[in-house]
């Protein structure tokens, strides 16, 4: 008896965690319930008359262009991985526990060719650069498949905070250099056989001889290389500029997985500025601070459709 009294006066006292996004109570989130018409004429309105458009980007914006991780997409392409290693999606499947480098970069160099290597501009991100080139604008993403570049998006105004498909490291960070392995993939993808490349293609570190690993955010190892500080830079400037003028945030397929990046910081600069407005597009996580009024527009629709809805009516 005395130890499950013990258990719920712990209960009682667990944090809920919910209450905490952002220094935000979570009940202020709301559901927007106006006419979607009318949030598509606001939001068109508020990109018109932007003076700076910062553009924060994440997964879902690139799922909805059509590069999907899972499905149909990842069943063609990784067919012989499926039934070796039982994969279920190409997320999950950045962590599976490879028993040999000649299997990591047998995986990493054919994820790389489907994501980043062979697609074209895809027709969204294209669309999302016609609305937005004659604008002073700049985009901030989570994603690593070089999307903005290929759509026609300068890189000066390009943060890719997260890495990039296309770049290795050392494993261990031993220097802080990043290396174009866009023509290595491909050949390595073209030699790969039986979910294996050959051992002459592993690479090794230059400096410390040790494995390599892509560039992405995973752990403490991750290097922020001299391309990534001058984009941080960049970006800062570029913040700097929003003091004054019309501005909009247009957040596309941002949800809950990195918050910290660009969803929270967007709503904490919108509270301290009666200049910015957000746009958040987002098929279910749209939710936006209800203190916002009308400098708050959340978009619970497919992202395609929410984006040309918008570009009709500008």
């Amino acid at each position: 008896m005395e130890i499950q009294k013990r258990l719920r006066i712990r209960r009682r006292k667990k944090v809920d965690w919910t209450q905490f996004l952002c220094g935000i109570p979570s009940r202020d989130y709301v559901f927007q319930q106006g006419p979607y018409e009318e949030q598509i004429r606001s939001a068109a309105r508020y990109l018109q008359e932007a003076d700076y458009v910062l553009i924060g980007a994440g997964a879902g914006l690139s799922t909805a262009a059509g590069l999907t991780y899972s499905g149909k997409r990842f069943q063609d392409n990784f067919k012989e991985f499926i039934e070796k290693y039982g994969m279920q999606d190409m997320y999950s499947a950045g962590f599976y526990p490879f028993g040999t480098e000649e299997e990591r970069w047998a995986y990493w160099c054919r994820h790389s060719y489907v994501n980043r290597i062979e697609p074209p501009a895809m027709p969204l991100y294209e669309q999302l650069f016609a609305m937005v080139k004659d604008k002073d604008y700049f985009v901030l993403t989570t994603n690593v498949d070089h999307q903005f570049q290929k759509a026609g998006f300068q890189d000066k105004r390009i943060f890719a905070t997260q890495g990039d498909y296309g770049l290795i490291q050392c494993m261990k960070g031993c220097h802080p250099k990043t290396y174009d392995a866009v023509s290595m993939f491909t050949q390595m993808n073209q030699a790969q056989k039986d979910c294996k490349i050959p051992s002459y293609m592993v690479p090794r570190c230059p400096v410390c001889g040790g494995p390599m690993a892509m560039n992405l955010r995973c752990d403490q190892y991750f290097v922020e290389d001299e391309a990534w500080n001058q984009a941080a830079e960049n970006y800062g400037r570029y913040l700097k500029q929003l003091k004054k003028g019309n501005v909009l945030f247009l957040e596309l397929g941002v949800g809950f997985n990195t918050p910290s990046i660009i969803r929270f910081p967007f709503e904490k600069m919108v509270r301290e500025n009666k200049n910015i407005n957000l746009v958040r597009l987002n098929l279910d996580e749209a939710v936006i601070p209800e203190s916002f009024g009308k400098r708050g527009i959340g978009i619970n629709r497919d992202l395609c459709e929410s984006l040309d809805d918008i570009r009709k009516n500008m």
